[in-house]
């Protein structure tokens, strides 16, 4: 890879911070990717997203709302309904998840693959 200025450098890094900012934790993707297959109620996707807390969820869903990624409606009556959906912006993630899917199963395939020092 050859060598970049500075200011090139710089170029990169700062958007990828800024993405790494609104999806950081382990929890922002599995919200999204809950969503998406359907789990539009609180209790739904904290079933979906394994060990995830009560709390958590709620600051996380708060967090996605703020960056404009997911929709909060309230749907007045007894009892009172939220659902949660994707925006139309959260669509912008669907290469990225598809490109960290992929490069996480050729992660673990990697990882799980014997090395020379254990055949023996």
């Amino acid at each position: 890879m050859k060598k970049r200025d500075h200011s090139q450098c710089t170029g990169d890094l700062l958007p990828i911070r800024d993405a790494l900012d609104v999806l950081s934790g382990k929890w922002k993707l599995q919200i999204v990717i809950a969503i998406s297959a359907g789990n539009t109620r609180f209790r739904e996707i904290e079933r979906a997203v394994t060990g995830i807390t009560s709390k958590v969820l709620t600051k996380e869903l708060k967090d996605l709302e703020e960056h404009q990624l997911i929709k909060r409606s309230v749907y007045t009556g007894t009892p009172v309904l939220v659902e949660y959906t994707l925006s139309e912006y959260a669509e912008s993630l669907e290469p990225v998840i598809r490109a960290l899917s992929a490069w996480g199963k050729g992660h673990r395939k990697r990882l799980m693959q014997p090395t020379p020092l254990d055949l023996n």
